[in-house]
């Protein structure tokens, strides 16, 4: 069994994020960051911050729970390597 490092899990966890908050976008309508740090009651920065590709953020698996119920994506997609993020979703 192999262990992903803390940063490389919250480099996935942060892209699919991002993806699933963009595939919202084509789906139910404009999801920007301000709206779902919003709507999961965390800031604006948190939610900068795991999309970005500069920063590694970690984020508690509540925060993660309810991104997952906001953005209506099953939490376990989260961790999955296999999204296309260079995939242009807008």
């Amino acid at each position: 069994m192999e262990f992903l490092e803390q940063n490389e899990l919250n480099d996935i966890v942060g892209k699919n994020i991002k993806y699933f908050r963009k595939f919202y976008n084509l789906k139910f309508g404009k999801m920007t960051q301000e709206q779902l740090a919003e709507l999961v009651d965390v800031s604006t920065a948190l939610i900068g911050n795991l999309e970005s590709e500069k920063v590694s953020q970690g984020l508690s698996i509540y925060t993660l729970y309810k991104i997952s119920i906001v953005l209506k994506v099953p939490m376990e997609k989260f961790f999955e390597k296999s999204q296309n993020f260079d995939e242009k979703v807008s």
